[in-house]
């Protein structure tokens, strides 16, 4: 009889020990994703000068892998072009985005003012849109018909 009272005492040890080694994990991870998980606010001005606020901005495009089927990407970042570099810049180090039309079909050249104030000119690497609530409902703003985005 004593010999199953000290498995039972082992088994149970174990598997308290294990419970709480995953509670531990698992709010690690948690506690990871949310960080990532931050929601950007901006206010974008589209072509025809109509101020939008938008909650939780991401920036949005479809990679076409075959005639019917695509790949949808949600950034929390621009790519830019600048010469042949390209260069993701995070949403969380960007003030605003002035957009400067193209014309002919091509990405437009855009400014991104950062946060401490330093200013750079670009081109879009890929022609997409941004996408987020507004207090109306979703919103998507082709990036060709904007003409800026200021974070919040």
């Amino acid at each position: 009889m004593k010999d199953v009272i000290q498995r039972v005492r082992r088994g149970l040890s174990s598997a308290v020990l294990c419970s709480v080694c995953l509670l531990w994990l698992g709010t690690g991870t948690a506690l990871a994703e949310s960080k990532g998980e931050k929601a950007f606010q901006a206010v974008a001005t589209d072509a025809k000068g109509v101020e939008t606020d938008v909650h939780g901005i991401i920036f949005y495009w479809e990679e076409k892998i075959s005639e019917t089927s695509f790949v949808p990407h949600e950034l929390k970042e621009v790519p830019v072009k600048r010469g042949t570099a390209t260069v993701k810049i995070k949403f969380d180090v960007i003030k605003a985005i002035d957009v400067k039309p193209s014309g002919n079909g091509a990405p437009p050249a855009v400014s991104i003012t950062l946060n401490d104030g330093k200013t750079g000119e670009f081109t879009l690497a890929i022609s997409g849109s941004f996408k987020g609530q507004s207090d109306f409902g979703e919103v998507e703003l082709p990036a060709v018909e904007l003409k800026r985005i200021a974070f919040k």
